[in-house]
């Protein structure tokens, strides 16, 4: 169990993201771009989630985002510079023509990750190294979203007022889960005081979790929910 919980949030986000690259290096494909522009735009997304990885890696093995003592000067870059990045890119014109040739079923699909992820962190708990809020057997529902995912890719792509609402409650469900980790950090706005307190996902590799895949979960729901708005 402890070598699966070590590793999990990187082999989670390999998979998943190498998956998340090839539909945007397919919806590229179909763009009628002229090649060396698909070729360019491909690669820079490809240097940008490998360069994050390393980023992110050398934050959390240095010892700097566990230093709670400099919250939130610890935890911001970590937090905002992927959401500031994300919403950039998402709302540019090159991720608008993206956005018309990439799989809506794919988008919807690959945020059944969430269920892994709840997976590790409920390991996690059991070994003491995470509070129970931070998991299905507290406050965290955010496994509903990655167990209906499957079945709202097969059910809801032809209804999609009620493809909305599903990734309105994913993002509800997300952002309520990233709440309690952050009230649950030894930091002055701390609310949950029970033991153990969440620091563990400030350290390597677990910072993969708030870095790499959260980040991951709200893209998804935002290309999906920009790409329903622009076809509306």
């Amino acid at each position: 169990m402890k070598i699966i919980s070590t590793l999990g949030f990187p082999v989670i986000t390999l998979i998943f993201i190498v998956l998340l690259y090839r539909e945007l290096k397919s919806a590229i494909a179909k763009t009628n771009w002229i090649p060396e522009r698909k070729q360019k735009i491909s690669l820079r997304i490809l240097i940008g989630f490998i360069l994050w990885a390393v980023a992110v890696s050398a934050a959390s093995a240095s010892g700097f985002t566990s230093r709670f003592d400099l919250f939130p000067a610890n935890a911001m870059p970590v937090v905002v510079l992927p959401l500031i990045t994300i919403l950039f890119l998402l709302f540019s014109s090159t991720m608008k023509d993206i956005l018309h040739h990439i799989s809506l079923k794919a988008l919807t699909q690959l945020q059944v990750f969430r269920v892994f992820v709840e997976i590790i962190l409920w390991m996690l708990f059991l070994q003491n190294l995470l509070p129970i809020q931070m998991t299905f057997e507290g406050l965290n529902w955010d496994v509903l979203t990655g167990v209906t995912a499957v079945l709202a890719a097969r059910f809801l792509l032809n209804s999609k007022p009620w493809l909305i609402v599903w990734n309105i409650f994913g993002l509800v469900l997300l952002i309520n889960i990233v709440a309690v980790a952050i009230l649950s950090m030894p930091t002055p706005i701390r609310f949950f005081d029970n033991e153990p307190a969440n620091v563990i996902v400030t350290q390597f590799p677990f910072l993969f979790l708030p870095a790499y895949l959260v980040p991951l979960a709200y893209t998804l729901h935002i290309m999906s929910l920009r790409k329903l708005l622009m076809k509306a």
